[in-house]
Order: C-alpha cells, then sequence, then structure tokens
C-alpha cells in the first residue's frame, strides 16, 4: 500500500471540501435565483390571468349594454319608417318613448332626429326647438353612408343634460329610399366608470372602454375633456382577438402589465392593466425576505465544510448506487416494447413477445395456440378478420387497424395494430406479422377532444361551431332531397335581469335546466338542439314544416310555464322565453341560403319580444305589436 499517496489524497481532501461547497454555494444561490425569478414570472402571469377574466367579462357587460341599446333603437327606426308620413306618427312616437324612459336603465336617452338634425321625439324633459344635432359626427356620417348598421361614435357632451355620454345611432330610412334621420342611443360615461371602480386593480390600475381605433370611451376615472376620447396605445393589436399587453404609459417609470379583449359583436375592446410595481410589490418583499434567510443558510453550510467533506465518499458511494439504479432502468426501458406477434395461416399465435405480459397481462406461453382473433372485442373481429382476408388475397401487403382487446383481468383496452403480410422466398403466404401498442390513453384523450369541439360545457348541448356545421349539412341535405328545413330561435326573456337578481350560478342553473328541455322536446335523432350563444337556444328541425315547427315551438314554451323557475323581474313571474321559427326548402328557394334561415327565424324571434315575449312567431307571420305600433307582418 502506497501510504504517501493516501496522505497526499487525504491531505487534498480540504481543498475538495471547499471547492465542493463553493459549488454547492453557486449552486444554491443560482437555484435561488431562478426560483424566485419563476416565482416573480408566476406573479405576472397569475396577473394576466386575473386580467383576462376580469376583461372577458367586462367584454360581455358592455356587450350586453349595447345590445339593449341596439334594441331600443331597431324599436324606434321601425316605428318611424312604418309610419312615415302618417298623422300624429312623431306624437305617438313620443308618447311611447317618454312611457319607456322609467324601464331604460343603463341607457341615459334615446333620440329621433329628423333629415335636417331637427330634434323629432326624446326621452329627455326638454323642449325639442331648442335644439339640432346636424352638426354631431354620427348624424354627418348616417346622413352620406347608406349603411344601416350600429354606429358606436365618440364621447360628446349631452345637449340634454351637460354629461359625457357615449353615443350608440342607426340610419332611418323614408319610404321612398332616402335619409329620413337617425335614431340615437346614449349611455353615460360616468355609469362605465362608476361600474368599473368596483372592481380591485390597484391603486394605479386602469380598465378601459375603447373604441378600435384607439379613444377612450370610458374608464374607471372621472369623465372630462381631458380624459375622454384620448388614445392609450400607439397601435392597437386586433390578432388574436384578446391578449396580454406590457407597455409603458408617458411620463410613468414602471411598466404595466395588461389585457385586451375584442368584443365579438360590436367594434370596442376592453383593455384592463395594472403597474408592474403593484403586481410585484408583495413578490418583491418577501423575496427579500427568502433572500436573508438564503444568506443565513448559506453561511450555515460553510461552518459545516469540514462534514461535508467526511460524506464525500458516501457521496460517491451513493452516485454509484444511482447509476446502478439508472443503468437497470434503462436495461426495463429497452425491453418495455410493443407487443410482436406470429399469426400463422391457420390464424393461430405461433410467437407473441414477453411485452404482452405488461400490456395484456398474458404470459406468452398462455396465448401460444389461441386464436389470434379470440381477445378482440366481437364488435371489432370483422373489420380485422376483412384485413386477414385482403392480406391473404394479396390486395394489401400491409394494413392498420385500431379495436379493443379484452385483458386478463376482463378489463378492456384499445389498441392500434400494424398486420404485415409474410412470403416464402417463392412468394407463397406463410402467415402474417402484427405489431400492436397500446393507445387507450389516446383513444380517451381524442374522444374527449371531439366531445370539446362540439359540445357546450355549460348545457351540455351542441355548441354554436357543431350547429354551424350541421345546418349546411341540412341544407345541401334538403336541397337535394327537395325537402323543408325548419329552425327556431329561441330567447330566454330578460335573462340579464334573471342573472342580475338570483346571481350568475343561478343563470348558470337555469341555462342548463332549459337546455334540458329542449333536448327534450328535440327528440329525433335528426333534430339538434344547440346553445346559439349566450342565452339563446337554437333548435334545427330537417323535414319538418311549418306547422310540425311550431308545434315544438309551442311544446317549449309549455314547458318552461310547467318548470316554473322563479323570475320576479319577467312580467309572467316565472321563466319564459321568447321564441322565432322559420322553414324554407332550399330546393325550390334558389336564392336563398343557410344564413336567410337563420335571418328569418331571428327576425321572427325579435318579433316575438316586440310583441310582448313569452310567444313563438312563425316568419311570414301578421304581428300584433303593443299598443303604439301598428300590425307588422314578419318576414319569411
Amino acid at each position: 500500500m502506497d501510504v504517501g499517496a493516501t496522505r497526499v489524497d487525504r491531505g487534498r481532501l480540504p481543498m475538495w471540501a471547499a471547492g465542493v461547497l463553493a459549488l454547492v454555494s453557486v449552486a444554491i444561490l443560482a437555484f435561488s435565483i431562478w426560483g424566485e425569478w419563476t416565482s416573480r414570472q408566476a406573479e405576472v402571469r397569475n396577473a394576466e390571468t386575473d386580467l383576462g377574466n376580469l376583461a372577458h367579462s367586462l367584454t360581455q357587460h358592455v356587450e350586453d349594454t349595447f345590445e339593449l341599446a341596439d334594441s331600443l333603437l331597431r324599436g324606434v327606426v321601425a316605428a318611424l319608417e312604418t309610419d312615415d308620413g302618417k298623422p300624429g306618427a312623431i306624437t305617438r312616437l313620443q308618447t311611447i318613448l317618454k312611457a319607456r324612459k322609467p324601464n331604460l336603465g343603463r341607457i341615459r336617452g334615446i333620440f329621433a332626429y329628423g333629415e335636417n338634425g331637427d330634434w323629432l321625439a326624446t326621452t329627455e324633459d326638454v323642449t325639442l326647438t331648442n335644439y339640432n344635432n346636424a352638426d354631431r359626427d354620427y348624424f354627418a356620417h348616417h346622413r352620406v353612408s347608406a349603411d344601416r348598421s350600429l354606429l358606436i361614435g365618440r364621447p360628446v357632451q349631452s345637449r340634454a343634460g351637460g354629461q359625457w355620454v357615449i353615443t350608440l345611432s342607426r340610419r332611418w330610412n323614408h319610404a321612398d329610399g332616402r335619409f329620413g334621420g337617425v335614431v340615437l342611443a346614449t349611455i353615460d360615461v360616468a355609469y362605465f366608470a362608476q361600474f368599473y371602480r368596483q372592481f380591485a386593480v390597484g391603486r394605479q390600475g386602469t380598465i378601459s372602454l375603447m373604441s378600435r381605433d384607439g379613444a377612450v370611451l370610458a374608464d374607471n376615472a372621472e369623465p372630462d375633456a381631458q380624459t375622454v376620447g384620448r388614445p392609450i396605445l400607439e397601435a392597437i393589436p386586433y390578432h388574436p382577438a384578446s391578449g396580454t399587453l406590457h407597455f409603458r404609459r408617458l411620463g410613468e417609470t414602471s411598466d404595466r402589465i395588461g389585457f385586451y379583449q375584442h368584443a365579438q359583436r360590436y367594434p370596442f375592446l376592453i383593455l384592463v392593466t395594472r403597474t408592474e410595481a403593484e403586481v410585484l410589490a408583495e413578490w418583491k418583499r418577501d423575496a427579500l425576505i427568502r433572500l436573508t434567510v438564503l444568506v443565513c443558510l448559506v453561511a450555515l453550510v460553510i461552518a459545516i465544510g469540514i462534514f461535508l467533506a467526511k460524506q464525500l465518499l458516501q457521496r460517491q458511494q451513493l452516485a454509484a448506487a444511482l447509476a446502478a439504479k439508472e443503468e437497470n432502468f434503462r436495461l426495463l426501458a429497452e425491453g418495455s416494447s410493443d407487443i410482436v406477434t406470429r399469426i400463422e395461416l391457420d390464424e393461430c399465435i405461433g410467437y407473441v413477445s414477453p411485452s404482452t405480459m405488461r400490456v395484456l397481462g398474458w404470459h406468452p406461453s398462455q396465448l401460444l395456440g389461441k386464436r389470434a382473433l379470440s381477445g378482440v372485442h366481437p364488435l371489432d373481429r370483422p373489420q380485422l378478420q376483412e384485413i386477414l382476408d385482403q392480406l391473404r388475397r394479396g390486395a394489401v401487403d400491409e394494413a392498420r387497424a385500431t379495436y379493443r382487446m379484452r385483458r386478463r383481468d376482463k378489463s378492456e383496452i384499445w389498441v392500434e395494430a400494424t398486420i404485415r403480410a409474410t412470403r416464402q422466398p417463392d412468394g407463397a403466404l406463410d402467415g402474417f406479422v402484427a405489431v400492436t401498442r397500446d393507445v387507450t390513453q389516446q383513444k380517451t384523450l381524442q374522444g374527449r377532444l371531439e366531445t370539446l369541439a362540439i359540445e357546450d360545457g355549460l348545457t351540455g348541448l351542441a355548441n354554436r361551431r357543431r350547429f354551424d356545421e350541421r345546418l349546411l349539412e341540412e341544407w345541401g341535405r334538403a336541397y337535394r332531397d327537395k325537402t323543408s328545413l325548419a329552425l327556431l330561435m329561441i330567447d330566454i326573456d330578460h335573462f340579464k335581469a334573471f342573472n342580475d337578481a338570483y346571481g350568475h350560478p343561478a343563470g348558470d342553473e337555469c341555462l342548463h335546466t332549459v337546455a334540458g328541455i329542449l333536448a327534450d322536446e328535440a327528440q329525433r335523432s335528426s333534430d339538434l338542439a344547440a346553445r346559439y350563444g349566450g342565452e339563446e337556444f337554437a333548435i334545427l328541425l330537417p323535414n319538418t314544416d311549418a306547422g310540425g315547427c311550431a308545434r315544438l315551438g309551442e311544446r317549449i314554451r309549455r314547458a318552461l310555464h310547467e318548470a316554473r323557475i322563479v323570475h320576479d323581474h319577467n312580467p309572467a313571474g316565472i321563466v319564459t322565453a321568447s321564441i322565432g321559427g322559420a322553414v324554407c326548402r332550399p330546393g325550390f328557394e334558389r336564392s336563398a341560403g343557410p344564413a336567410s334561415l337563420i335571418e328569418a327565424a331571428d327576425r321572427a324571434l325579435y318579433a316575438a319580444k316586440d310583441a310582448g315575449r313569452d310567444r313563438l312567431i312563425m316568419a311570414g307571420e301578421v304581428v300584433d305589436l303593443p299598443a303604439g305600433k301598428a300590425p307588422a307582418t314578419v318576414p319569411a
């Protein structure tokens, strides 16, 4: 034994211990810094998630508000165009607007202007002859543009009350198509500001309702001439429709974390931001504490360095043991392969690899001589038999199949097999080789993904995507077969008021109950009940005439009554629905398309709402509107 060499090695132990100690200390510091950075990133991601959830909710709130205003505007436009030129038309309209003022809710006011900007009627208590709005941007836009869609304008100061308001307007025409004037709805900027201040986004956080050209329509600050209408972002992101932003506003020293969400139905977006300093304030405090503790621990590690040196040999032994375990694991991993099976010409198993024990629970010796298809699910056997027959005939040399197999414990798994014919040198078939692997997990995930792609998560009905696909399919089928295609559009009456009164969990339960009623009533396998969006549902009825469509709609309406879901904010006292139906025959209506069927049912739905709700109206019916409105025919 070389004692001198041993002493030299022992003499180097303190140096080795110091080196190991230094490496450990550096590793601890590096890991801690990495951990703190990861924690910081997690704080940022959590803030982004919270801001995103808030932006999604606020976007829905604004869309509901604008939809309410747009619905009122449509009604006034319809009244003006229906009564255009009739004696007393403006007086009747003024009476209707005055009567609706107590029920406007978050809508500030409704205004009707003539072609010269003169005030015709309004919900406000003002002298109409004192005002003219021909100089407003929205009036100039509608006067020169034939576009009849909703226009969301920049905030202006109301001439009736002096407050800052967001304008939503539509054009109305004379009977000959000439510009008749503008119908305007206003929403107080202060309403949104007060509403947004309810949400905790930090002392310096912002919630902004913006038009798509970047102008601020409202935010959580008090509205004034310096803040309303100003841009926040240098460029508005349009794709994707929602996402995170990191930017710094002029005059601020801290970056901002923001999340934007574009509306689907209207040209606006919600931007919610918090300063990075506020988001990370708590993390910075905790990180300082953790780093202080870390320094103390590193000092303790240094103090026990001698002990670590003594542990060096033991660590080497442990490392060797770990290496041996890793080698064993590697060998096991290499031995874990797919099942390889040799199938003889009589379709019995001539060889099977050991991995069958892991996959199926059978020892290879227990399967030799057994029929190759004996463990296959009975419903899948014809598929595999056909593959073997094709291979036997020489139609194909290789085939792949996915099917179910029975394990030894009687459970079933999904497997994927590649089967190939083997031949002798002279070309004669001498059997088959199958390579089989367990794909149960992939099959389960595939099934879940397919379900998620076509099913609404809340109601269990088909989602909008599935509805659109089926509509195109059934339209094509009806076109080819010269049959009729019917559609029911169902909208829960005053559902926003239900949510506000009873809370969103109760609203979700209401939607689930309504979905159950629709699923029960749409009994044919060809019928499709779907959640069209929000509280609106649709039922697609192939090969159904107007009578059948109306009967189903009436059954749904009665079933809702029988459900007796309490709704104190609905005139009926229970949850009811407005239903619009439409029927077409694509093979005989060459100019129509799937969109025209939806549009006809949608118009019938709005007619049902205007006629008092809780009713079914079919496209093409004459509708008796409430007092103050003339009877109208819903276009088919």
